[in-house]
């Protein structure tokens, strides 16, 4: 039998843990009764720089792809790590965004609407799930456990891809809401 390293009894429940608590904290924040705009900052702020951290997040996580591809696998774990920072920055800046304004609602209709509500429902479903992958992707990778890298970062990279993208396409359209 073999046996788990040390460290995995007690990184794997940290990361369990954040798995669960950060969906679950996102879902308390969108219900709730009063808001908080701790920064003073206008209802249009918060989404525009949440697109730029998903844009930029989509466009490190295609130039690591491209280094690990190449072999430059310094510079990929350093691109990856890059954009895992940027993806605490977003959920960080997330989490203040529903602190201060009320949530905005998607007021177009015809064919865009259910466009709009495929992609913000998938989106939405890919973020709580990419949160696990991403951390145990990282976990691997920064622990030199490359076989199993390389086995969840199959899935990662283009969930999380998809998530940045749709992150941005979710502010294109509400973009006239703001």
């Amino acid at each position: 039998m073999i046996q788990k390293p040390k460290r995995d009894k007690i990184v794997v429940p940290i990361i369990v843990a954040l798995s669960i608590a950060v969906p679950v904290l996102v879902l308390i924040l969108l219900n709730l009764p009063t808001r908080y705009n701790l920064l003073g900052l206008e209802l249009g702020t918060f989404p525009l720089f949440h697109a730029v951290l998903n844009a930029a997040t989509a466009v490190l996580l295609l130039v690591g792809y491209a280094m690990m591809r190449s072999g430059n696998i310094k510079m990929h774990r350093n691109v990856m790590i890059t954009a895992f920072g940027l993806s605490c920055v977003f959920l960080v800046s997330y989490v203040l965004s529903k602190l201060s304004h009320d949530p905005v609602h998607y007021e177009g209709d015809g064919v865009l609407k259910y466009i709009y509500f495929f992609i913000l429902i998938t989106h939405i479903l890919l973020s709580a799930i990419i949160v696990p992958l991403v951390l145990f992707t990282m976990y691997r990778g920064l622990t030199k456990e490359y076989e199993k890298h390389r086995k969840i970062a199959r899935w990662t990279f283009p969930i999380w891809m998809y998530v940045a993208v749709t992150g941005v396409l979710v502010y294109v359209f509400m973009q006239p809401y703001y």
